[in-house]
This record gives C-alpha cells, sequence and structure tokens, in this order.
C-alpha cells in the first residue's frame, strides 16, 4: 500500500524550504561537503538534496539527525519554550473566559 502525502499549506512549505536553507547554510559554514554530511546523517545524497530543499517527505528522524551532525540539536529545546499565545489562551480558559472589557 503507498503512502499518501497531503499537500502542505503555502505558508507551511514556505516554513519548509527556509529550514532546508539554514540546513544548507549551516553545513556550509561548517565546510562539511554534502557527501561527508549526508554520510553523518546516515542518508543518500539525494535526500539530503530534498532535506535542503525542504521537502516535507523527508521524515522527522533525518531532520533531528541532522541538526545533531551540526550540533544544533539542542535548537530544539526552544520550541514552544516562550509560548506567549499558548500562555495567554492558557490564562484565558483558568479564568472562565471572563471577558476583559467590562470595567468594575
Amino acid at each position: 500500500m503507498s503512502r499518501t502525502h497531503l499537500p502542505l499549506l503555502p505558508s507551511l512549505a514556505k516554513l519548509a524550504r527556509s529550514l532546508g536553507q539554514r540546513l544548507q547554510l549551516a553545513r556550509c559554514r561548517r565546510n562539511l561537503s554534502t557527501t561527508v554530511f549526508a554520510e553523518r546523517v546516515g542518508i543518500s545524497r539525494n535526500t539530503l538534496k530534498r532535506l535542503e530543499e525542504g521537502d516535507p517527505n523527508v521524515s522527522l528522524g533525518t531532520y533531528l539527525r541532522a541538526l545533531r551532525v551540526l550540533g544544533l540539536e539542542t535548537d530544539i529545546d526552544v520550541v514552544a519554550c516562550d509560548d506567549v499565545l499558548g500562555r495567554k489562551l492558557q490564562d484565558l480558559k483558568s479564568l472562565g473566559h471572563r471577558s476583559t472589557s467590562t470595567a468594575p
């Protein structure tokens, strides 16, 4: 049975391309060739090309291994670390969705 891939929303596709480009820049800054980097990540050069293009069909595990090879895996720890919107929504929920527009 073949896998079905849903297309990404344009904003998410742009984000994926941006991530791929940033990974490529990080690799180049470290003077790692595509061959050496792909070998260290444990992928083919073709998969590396897709990763650096931001292909959403490349597995999350591959992205995480690439970050580890680049020494950037701890940057994942900042995701949702200071989640301003999430905290505001949580606060609203804990207040019972009371309207803040009513003045005392």
